[in-house]
């Protein structure tokens, strides 16, 4: 496909990516009330996504996945390792807190690529991101406050250390490191994809974090057998619409677009699956939580829209 057809077709292909990833907090919340742990439910995603590429990779790119070389495979090992832990950390969150939260935690990544890609990418930091940062911080701190404060006559508020102790900031916690460990899998897919292309680069990616995915699984004690067909149904959904669709787009994109730009596609993920949660699992987000997120989304926007400035020569 050539840049210039691959332009015309980004803007639909990133409303593609955006809800086909906003049902992901569904369907694990599905899983979840299944009886599948976090990490199953992880590791299973991967693998299916893995197994399902297969036999298209392995016939048709068989040639280019044979050429690869030990800096490719590298960089794609460790972009797996970033994607498994990013699944296992923001899936456990949702144990712990709302999907509303989770989500738009996990979605400041944009915020880190753009504080990353200086270094990284040889990319400039505007002043804008700092302010961003700042914009986002505070969004975060209020989202990681509102379960715990009540208002009775007043603002009333638990003890800081009761508040770090509680099961959502723990939820928050997870979330934030997913989405700090999903900038490293955007910074390396945006280094590779220039020169690796999107089924080959992807099958290995995503086979890493399967593999890496089923040893955290099987060292925590879990066990991928036993579950309804249910169960795995909502994994199979998990693997095909968020996965497949959803962050192979984003993959797709990582050839055309910096990697703060494809990371600013994730700002409509939270909007999605706060919506999709209202209506299927009734899950009504706080004025606290609607506040700090739209605090965090401005400040996503900012660091992401304008935090980079082209290399100069």
């Amino acid at each position: 496909m050539t840049d210039s057809r691959a332009r015309y077709l980004l803007p639909f292909a990133i409303l593609v990516a955006i809800l086909a990833v906003s049902t992901a907090s569904i369907f694990i919340r599905f899983a979840q009330n299944d009886g599948a742990p976090s990490l199953v439910i992880a590791a299973l995603r991967l693998t299916f996504a893995t197994l399902i590429l297969a036999p298209i990779a392995l016939t048709k790119h068989l040639e280019e996945i044979k050429r690869f070389t030990l800096n490719e495979i590298l960089l794609g090992a460790f972009s797996g390792i970033f994607l498994a832990v990013h699944f296992a950390t923001w899936i456990s969150s949702l144990e712990y807190t709302s999907v509303a939260s989770s989500v738009v935690f996990v979605s400041t990544g944009p915020l880190w690529v753009a504080l990353l890609s200086p270094l990284l990418l040889k990319e400039h930091l505007a002043r804008t991101a700092i302010f961003g940062l700042g914009l986002s911080l505070a969004g975060g701190t209020i989202i990681g406050l509102s379960d715990a404060c009540v208002w009775d006559a007043g603002l009333s508020c638990p003890a800081l250390q009761d508040v770090m102790q509680g099961r959502a900031m723990w939820g928050n916690f997870l979330a934030l490191l997913g989405a700090l460990t999903v900038t490293g899998y955007l910074i390396i897919g945006r280094k590779l994809r220039s020169r690796v292309s999107l089924v080959p680069y992807i099958f290995m990616v995503y086979g890493m974090a399967a593999i890496a995915l089923i040893v955290i699984m099987l060292i925590s004690g879990n066990s991928p057998f036993g579950y309804a067909p249910k169960t795995y149904g909502w994994i199979f959904l998990l693997a095909a619409l968020p996965q497949l669709i959803g962050h192979s787009t984003y993959n797709w994109a990582l050839k055309y677009l910096p990697a703060a730009l494809v990371a600013v596609m994730t700002l409509g993920e939270p909007i999605g699956s706060a919506i999709l949660a209202f209506f299927i699992l009734n899950e009504t987000p706080t004025l606290a939580t609607l506040f700090g997120g739209a605090l965090i989304l401005a400040g996503i926007y900012l660091a992401s829209r304008q935090g980079h400035q082209p290399k100069q020569q």
